[in-house]
């Protein structure tokens, strides 16, 4: 650059700043700043905080009902990792999949399931998601693109990559989102998926919500490297890191990213994104493995204090409507019960149903 050009620049500068007052160059800034905060409709936005809300309620008033004896069945919680499964999912388009896990109430939710049904399917009655033969650890929704939980630690993956290469084979443009904890990544089939996926240049997403502990072994003292999402170079494909899985925008900015380039073709990616389980491993483990000075550091995070933060802060939302919200949502939690305890339970002759061999 020439000096004369420099100089011409420099005085651009010193024209533009006495040009303009701070306080119309700081609405220039937030008025740019709002505009990328508010590319999603405050519609979708508040559905968002509405499903976050759902999450919280449901998995709380199940823990309650687990306590009381009313849960058949071990049951895995969703709390505190609400903004890492609800900005994922608001991310895909419809008529894309997913495939969850032993801890997929989140994922089950934010695919928008019918809370009745569901509540019906952990509680073991007959109007259940699948008829109160699977519970908790085995919620599907086919109709909503949800091909099922499952009890089996990265038993998703074969799954998805299955489903995968269904759309690949039959050209839908869909895509599939596998969901999967911190302790599924040692699992072979995580290799060996990965590995396949990436060969065949299937479109999913593996997604690893990286809670910190499996059970309860930290997830450090089994890798030998800082992060799950490193291991995507050893398959030839992208790796993505969400450093702030309790900040819904964050990761629904993320796999904004990642769902566009996934569908266009190219590939397979593995994401990962930080978070954490307030309650133990099940309602069988008590989580003494844990300080309660880190949980409840962690609870400082708090996924849905922290969107309704921004939300308000940016004038995206008030306070009363993120209040109806919660109350909706808390009402809705508690028709669901009713409506579960109404219904009744599986027939002995249901017991040969639904049963398939080759």
């Amino acid at each position: 650059m020439s000096n004369n050009n420099a100089v011409q620049m420099l005085l651009c500068r010193i024209i533009l700043i006495y040009a303009f007052p701070t306080k119309i160059l700081r609405k220039l800034i937030m008025a740019k700043k709002k505009t990328s905060e508010t590319a999603l409709s405050k519609e979708k936005l508040l559905h968002m905080y509405k499903l976050m809300a759902d999450i919280r309620y449901f998995d709380n008033r199940v823990n309650q009902l687990v306590k009381k004896g009313k849960v058949p069945g071990m049951t895995h919680f969703s709390v505190g990792e609400e903004a890492a499964s609800v900005g994922a999912i608001a991310a895909i388009g419809e008529g894309d999949l997913i495939t969850s896990n032993h801890r997929g109430h989140g994922q089950t939710i934010a695919m928008e399931i019918d809370l009745n049904e569901m509540m019906a399917e952990i509680i073991g009655r007959a109007t259940g998601t699948c008829k109160g033969k699977g519970g908790s650890m085995h919620i599907a929704d086919l109709d909503k693109g949800n091909l099922g939980a499952n009890g089996i630690v990265g038993g998703g993956m074969g799954m998805a990559i299955g489903a995968a290469l269904t759309q690949k084979m039959k050209k839908t443009g869909k895509i599939v989102v596998c969901f999967f904890g911190d302790g599924a990544v040692n699992e072979g089939t995580f290799h060996e998926t990965m590995n396949l996926a990436s060969i065949w240049k299937l479109p999913v997403i593996f997604y690893s919500i990286n809670n910190m502990y499996g059970i309860s072994t930290p997830i450090s003292s089994v890798i030998n490297i800082d992060y799950n999402y490193q291991r995507a170079c050893a398959y030839g494909i992208p790796g993505h890191f969400i450093e702030d899985g309790n900040n819904v925008m964050d990761v629904y900015n993320k796999f904004e990213e990642l769902v566009k380039y996934v569908r266009e073709g190219n590939g397979p990616v593995l994401v990962e994104s930080l978070t954490y389980r307030w309650y133990g491993h099940s309602t069988s483990d008590p989580g003494k493995y844990r300080t309660k000075a880190e949980v409840d550091e962690w609870k400082k995070k708090d996924p849905l204090v922290k969107y309704s933060k921004y939300l308000t802060d940016n004038k995206l939302a008030t306070q009363k409507e993120l209040d109806a919200i919660e109350k909706a949502s808390k009402e809705a939690v508690e028709e669901s019960v009713e409506f579960a305890f109404n219904s009744p339970e599986p027939s002995l002759e249901s017991a040969f149903e639904d049963i398939f061999a080759p």
